[in-house]
């Protein structure tokens, strides 16, 4: 049920910046509908993700399938786009890097792949990661062909069409967990901190990584004292709850002891 609410939220955060920021479009274009691709993009929540098998820009090949067990960001980009895309793409940067201060470096992977198959060649997807100035260990920057493509787009339901400035699409970030399938959809080119963090923080501590009871308590405390500060705009660690709650649990436990102490003196006497 929370999940549910969750995911409407962000549903009506969303339409109400339709005009503004969610939609990569050109000017005059009414061919493209933007409240169809939205509808579209979060019906593909809970879509498992085939294995697809892209190429990086050193010429090997990497699967989805040699990335399970970690969650896992998607973006969608089309390397002739000379402003949107370059954009959203240094804002994601700047989020993942907030992300792993607090969840740790190798907590998740993110691919920015190419979905205009003609040009996204594997030289155009490494100049385009070096003019984005990002050179980070778990993102890629990968090629794909044309049947991979209308697989992959169709599993996480990013829509697009052609139009006189290149294309018209949804500015989407695909949060996936570790068996693959699409936990969360983050809209707008510079969309709020909180918007990827909170659900890749969600899959990092929110379940167990072991068998292991204390590392998943640990998690699981974790979780819950990772706390989004605004003024930095940054996440912080914060157990000051928990030591709220074991102090007050001490003293209600010492109290406790004392009336019983108390008491039992009474029924002495």
């Amino acid at each position: 049920m929370r999940k549910k609410l969750i995911n409407l939220t962000y549903v009506l955060i969303s339409l109400l910046w339709l005009p503004q920021v969610v939609f990569a479009t050109t000017q005059g274009q009414q061919d493209f509908d933007n409240k169809t691709a939205l509808k579209i993009s979060q019906g593909a929540i809970g879509n498992t993700l085939a294995g697809y098998t892209f190429t990086q820009p050193d010429g090997n090949r990497l699967s989805l399938d040699s990335l399970r067990g970690k969650p896992l960001v998607i973006s969608l980009i089309y390397t002739s786009c000379y402003h949107i895309c370059p954009t959203t793409t240094r804002h994601l940067a700047n989020v993942v890097r907030k992300a792993r201060d607090v969840l740790g470096d190798d907590s998740f992977n993110v691919l920015t792949i190419g979905f205009d198959t003609s040009r996204d060649t594997v030289d155009s997807m490494r100049q385009f990661a070096a003019h984005q100035d990002i050179d980070m260990p778990g993102w890629y920057f990968l090629s794909m062909d044309q049947k991979t493509m209308k697989g992959l787009t169709r599993d996480l339901g990013f829509i697009y069409k052609p139009s006189a400035m290149g294309f018209d699409h949804l500015i989407q970030a695909s949060v996936i967990d570790a068996d693959g399938k699409i936990y969360r959809q983050v809209y707008e080119m510079k969309f709020e901190t909180p918007m990827l963090i909170e659900p890749i923080k969600e899959l990092v501590f929110g379940r167990p990584k072991s068998n292991s009871l204390v590392e998943h308590i640990g998690n699981r405390i974790r979780l819950f004292c990772t706390v989004y500060d605004p003024k930095s705009d940054r996440y912080i660690t914060d157990y000051s709850i928990f030591v709220g709650m074991f102090i007050g649990i001490t003293s209600l436990l010492f109290v406790g002891f004392l009336v019983v102490r108390e008491w039992r003196r009474g029924g002495r006497a």
